[in-house]
């Protein structure tokens, strides 16, 4: 197993260009030096330096160990600082928005892993313009949001995001649909197929998916036929059963559709739900409390299969 005084022996060679001054840079004793460079050098079964009068550089193996070794040494570093705020802190309540879809799947885990930090939740549900305006404003600590593929959410500058999942988006209609038993998947020109469907639709505005979906039939001089708007997905695959409609559901709400619902991937990358954790930081980045935050909604969005 790697040794993190290995890396920093690496690191420290690399920067300094010899390992004299690694070892001044270190605080250790040049041997010391040359300990740590050749178990490293056994454990990966080639010399990552090679030294010459002029001093010491890496090989190309030396070049990718210090790359991989860097980020290592960051995470390290990011754990004991971590650890560190979190015991200062005590126990904290966070301000939590996040939208209704997500709260009803991932709310319960979410609670339950940051409470074990000593963590507390004061949790709002609302729709995603409204998450971004109070995470603006400052009145909510971090929310749990979304974005289509690409697509840029309007948090001011001192907002921090954090990429927690890719959720694809599916199409659902009726399994009687004659699209739903001609194709499994659905490219861009199977979805313009669609184009005189009735569809449901967000009753919020700024869902971005919404936007992409009206763009893509746009571009091909079609316009949607929005029959019903609600943000409630329970709702949307009701009617779909019901065969009034179509729409794009998040595959994190498909996995036990309602009998009459055929589900189908789009095969465009564009149509995925990117989830971020947005929370107001200062130069440093989120707080502690918000990182611990964030892990355990990446935590409870595995654990959902």
């Amino acid at each position: 197993m790697i040794d993190l005084r290995q890396l920093q022996a690496l690191s420290a060679v690399a920067a300094e260009g010899s390992v004299a001054r690694a070892a001044s840079r270190l605080g250790w004793s040049q041997p010391t030096v040359d300990y740590h460079l050749r178990n490293l050098d056994r454990l990966v079964g080639t010399d990552l330096t090679t030294r010459s009068t002029r001093g010491s550089k890496l090989t190309a193996a030396g070049t990718l160990m210090l790359e991989r070794g860097e980020e290592i040494l960051g995470l390290a570093d990011r754990a004991l600082t971590d650890v560190r705020d979190l015991a200062q802190l005590g126990r904290i309540r966070l301000r939590f928005g996040t939208f209704p879809t997500a709260a009803a799947r991932l709310l319960p885990g979410i609670s339950s892993r940051v409470s074990e930090l000593g963590i507390e939740l004061d949790a709002t549900l609302e729709e995603l313009a409204p998450l971004v305006t109070r995470v603006n404003q400052h009145t909510l600590d971090a929310a749990l949001v979304y974005a289509a593929n690409g697509y840029q959410l309007p948090f001011r500058a001192e907002v921090h995001t954090t990429h927690l999942y890719t959720d694809p988006m599916l199409l659902a209609l009726p399994e009687s649909h004659p699209a739903a038993k001609r194709h499994r998947t659905f490219d861009r020109q199977a979805l313009l197929t669609l184009s005189g469907d009735s569809w449901v639709m967000g009753s919020t505005p700024g869902d971005t998916l919404d936007d992409l979906l009206r763009e893509v039939f746009q571009a091909e001089g079609h316009k949607i036929d929005v029959a019903i708007r609600t943000d409630d997905y329970s709702v949307v695959l009701g009617l779909i059963a019901a065969g009034m409609a179509v729409a794009l559901v998040p595959s994190i709400v498909g996995n036990n559709p309602p009998e009459g619902v055929a589900l189908r991937p789009i095969e465009d990358p564009r149509f995925a739900r990117e989830l971020l954790l947005a929370a107001p930081a200062g130069p440093g980045g989120p707080s502690a409390a918000v990182r611990q935050l964030a892990e355990a909604v990446r935590r409870s969005i595995s654990a959902l299969g």
